[in-house]
Order: C-alpha cells, then sequence, then structure tokens
C-alpha cells in the first residue's frame, strides 16, 4: 500500500483544492441564481411564412437572411394556392403567419376584399415594371411571374410534315384534332390559368364556343400539369405533342436533360394573345407581432439574391430587373409581349362560374 510522505501529502492537498475550486467555478452556478441563456439565443426570433406547397428555396439564400437578421425562417407550407388563400383569410383574426407568399392575379382580390395584408411598400418597387403592381396600396409586392402558354413537341411536326400551332384558333382545325392536352381548371393552376387565356382572348360571351370546338376535336383533359406534361405530353412518351404548360419549359427541358442538348426538342407559342400571365405576390399579414422582420423579408424576397434563386427553385421568373438568369433562360425563353388579360376584379366575381361553366360543358 502507498504511503506518502509529509512533503508528498502537502502537495496532494493542494491539488485537491485546487480541483475543487475549479469544479465550483466551471460546473456550479451561484446559489439562488439560475442559469442564464447565451446572447445569441436570448437574440433569435422566428418569422413565420405562409406558402403554397410549391414553394422552393435554396437554404444558402434562407440562411443569409436569417444570419444578417438573426432570425429563424420557419416555412408554412398550406396546400395549393387556392387552399393557402382560405386558410390565410379564415385564420385573419388569429393568424398562423407573420407574411403571406404565393397568391397569384387568380386570387388576388379575393384576398383583398377580406382585409388579410398590411401595406408596405418596399424601395426596390421603384424599379419594377408597372405591370407587375396590381395593388396600389401595396398591401402587396410582386415577386415572381411565369407564362402559362401552348407547348409542342419539334419532332412530331417535322417528322408529320405539319405546321406547329401559332394560336388558340389552331386548336379547332381539323389537322390539329386529337394532338391537345389541357389540365382541369377546377383542379389545376395552369389549367385555371388557360381557361382565364380562352376568355380573355375570346370574350365572356364566345369562350365556351371555343370549348365545344376543342371538345369536337378531340379534346384531352386531365387533372394536373405533371400528368398533362410527364404522361399525355408526347415529348415524354404520351400520345399528345401540343400541351397546356409554361413559356419556360423549353428551357428546362435543356437545363435538366440527362445528355447535353443543343437546344430544347420543345417550343413555346407565345403569339396572338395565347398565354396567360401569372403574378405570384407577398404581403405582410395583420396581426403579425414581427412587423419590421416581415418588411426586411419583403426586401430581401425582391433582392437579387432571392431573386436570382427562383427560376430553378420554383420555375418562375424574377421581377427584379437587375436579377441576372442563367445562360440557358437568355438563349431559349420566349417571353409573350401580349398576352390575354382578364380583371382580378372579374376574376375573383367570375372564377366559380366559369369553372363551373367549363366542366357542364367539357366534362358533360
Amino acid at each position: 500500500m502507498f504511503k506518502p510522505t509529509q512533503a508528498e501529502g502537502k502537495v496532494l492537498v493542494i491539488l485537491f483544492l485546487l480541483s475543487s475550486l475549479f469544479t465550483v467555478s466551471c460546473g456550479q452556478e451561484p446559489a439562488g441564481e439560475s442559469p442564464q441563456p447565451t446572447t445569441a439565443a436570448a437574440e433569435v426570433e422566428t418569422l413565420t411564412v405562409m406558402t403554397h406547397d410549391s414553394f422552393a428555396a435554396s437554404e444558402e439564400v434562407l440562411a443569409a437572411f436569417e444570419e444578417q437578421h438573426q432570425v429563424e425562417v420557419q416555412i408554412l407550407e398550406a396546400g395549393d394556392t387556392g387552399t393557402a388563400v382560405n386558410k390565410a383569410i379564415l385564420s385573419k383574426d388569429n393568424p398562423l403567419a407573420d407574411v403571406f407568399y404565393g397568391i397569384d392575379n387568380t386570387f388576388l382580390s379575393r384576398a383583398l376584399k377580406e382585409d388579410i395584408f398590411l401595406p408596405y411598400r418596399p424601395p426596390v418597387l421603384d424599379e419594377i415594371d408597372d405591370r407587375f403592381v396590381l395593388d396600389d396600396q401595396h398591401r402587396v409586392s410582386p415577386v415572381d411571374y411565369g407564362d402559362v402558354c401552348l407547348n409542342y413537341q419539334k419532332a412530331y411536326f417535322e417528322e408529320h410534315d405539319l405546321e406547329p400551332p401559332t394560336s388558340l384558333e389552331d386548336l379547332t382545325k381539323p389537322e390539329y384534332q386529337g394532338l391537345l392536352t389541357v389540365e382541369n381548371p377546377a383542379t389545376s393552376s395552369p389549367g385555371l390559368a388557360f381557361l382565364l387565356a380562352t376568355i380573355g382572348h375570346f370574350g365572356e360571351d364566345q369562350y365556351l364556343d371555343y370549348w365545344e370546338e376543342l371538345v369536337e376535336n378531340d379534346l384531352n383533359v386531365v387533372n394536373d400539369w405533371e400528368t398533362a406534361y410527364y404522361s399525355a405530353f408526347s415529348q415524354a412518351g404520351g400520345s399528345y405533342p401540343i400541351v397546356v404548360s409554361y413559356s419556360s419549359s423549353p428551357p428546362f427541358e435543356v437545363i435538366f436533360a440527362e445528355d447535353d442538348l443543343d437546344e430544347p426538342p420543345t417550343a413555346a407559342v407565345v403569339e396572338n394573345q395565347s398565354c396567360f400571365r401569372q403574378i405570384e405576390f407577398v404581403g405582410i399579414l395583420q396581426g403579425t407581432e414581427h412587423r419590421e422582420l416581415a418588411e426586411r423579408w419583403i426586401d430581401f424576397m425582391l433582392s437579387p439574391t432571392f431573386q436570382e434563386d427562383i427560376p430553378l427553385n420554383m420555375f418562375v421568373f424574377p421581377v427584379n430587373p437587375n436579377a441576372e438568369l442563367d445562360e440557358t433562360f437568355q438563349e431559349y425563353l420566349k417571353i409573350p409581349e401580349d398576352t390575354a388579360e382578364v380583371d382580378p376584379q372579374a376574376i375573383s366575381e367570375n372564377r366559380e362560374t366559369w369553372i363551373q361553366e367549363w366542366t357542364d360543358l367539357v366534362l358533360r
């Protein structure tokens, strides 16, 4: 058994006392006091952004905002656009979020009528084209846009020695019989946008006559864009060489191709008011407890950092003219010069009636 000398014993006692002091200073709080949170933890707030299920942004882009403002951004996906808007309206007295992003011009007037947004005019709005600004009280700010247009497979028309369509009227001609697939406007956002394109182009009094001609020309209807583009469309192996999609679809065919392509295998019809432009907006919800942070979030969504991140994540395009697009978009994207227009208030008042009239005629 080891027995220390007197000198060694004194050293052991000193070491023991020092060890005890170190333990107290590092591992125990003074009596009567509770541990205090770190400064970083105390300063972090949460900003909740309510949106549709198609929202997507790069992690590093969201992290940049969080780091700059010492905030955690919580994305609350609330269904498709119509469902999300309904939830925001029903909860306006006890809001589920601070900000709502993704309301478009097909639902905008309904939300404005329900007064769910606080006014805020971001400084960068001075640089954004007025055609995107649909609320002069600035309760919402435009973020992005997408043009719903006819798309066609180039190879089909080359192989059949047939000119591709250049207008909505072309689709009623005998040579285009059985070539078109559209989405149901009751279940699909691009389907609703295409219905509105026909209303804007032909007028409320004649659009059903046009749809009756399409039905007689063997129109194909599916419930959603994914089925239309990836199953029915001949580019994906289906039987229909014309499909309702977006003007941005051809560039995406190049960007996401498994093999390098020199040009898109598809093209969009952008002439003769054949497209309908969807514009998405962001607004601060009434009742938010983070008004200043919500304003900074809107500023961020309109900044080049966020705007340049939009196309490859949500397949729509920035409204800020200072945002630079991928070179593929610059080379192959065709933007309609003249789209079919329908007043947002008219959409709000007649949306359900138009959908029901379409359903009775086309799906009877």
